[in-house]
């Protein structure tokens, strides 16, 4: 019986594990950006240190003529009150906020998806009621 060549041997088993390595690399490799494509979620602090209360708050991602749904869901931030708005998604750079006061009146503020943001209306806050 022939023994097998060990040079023969070796070269057969080291093709299978420089396969596996290359493919661990490319993975590590891709993580990163799949990581990058992924929505982070974030929360937006709304305070209103304004005399008007606050009745809806929406959010506008990438379009900022594309508002979502009332994110208050009924209960509005009265003048000294705030409100969180958990679990943002943010795909892009940043978000838009608008929140809407009892006149009809609109407020407008980018956060950034980097991190939790907070938003402070003022009395002082320009409103848009046109």
């Amino acid at each position: 019986m022939k023994l097998p060549d060990t040079h023969e041997h070796k070269s057969r088993l080291r093709l299978p594990l420089i396969l596996i390595v290359a493919v661990a690399a490319v993975g590590v490799m891709l993580l990163p950006v799949a990581r990058s494509n992924s929505a982070a979620a974030i929360s937006i602090t709304v305070t209103n240190n304004s005399q008007r209360n606050i009745r809806h708050v929406y959010l506008a991602a990438g379009d900022p003529n594309n508002w979502s749904a009332d994110q208050l869901n009924g209960s509005p931030i009265m003048a000294g009150s705030s409100a969180t708005l958990s679990g943002v998604s943010c795909d892009g750079a940043s978000i838009r906020v608008i929140a809407e006061d009892q006149d009809g009146c609109f407020f407008y503020r980018t956060v950034s998806c980097d991190e939790n943001a907070t938003w402070t209306i003022t009395n002082d806050a320009p409103r848009d009621c046109g």
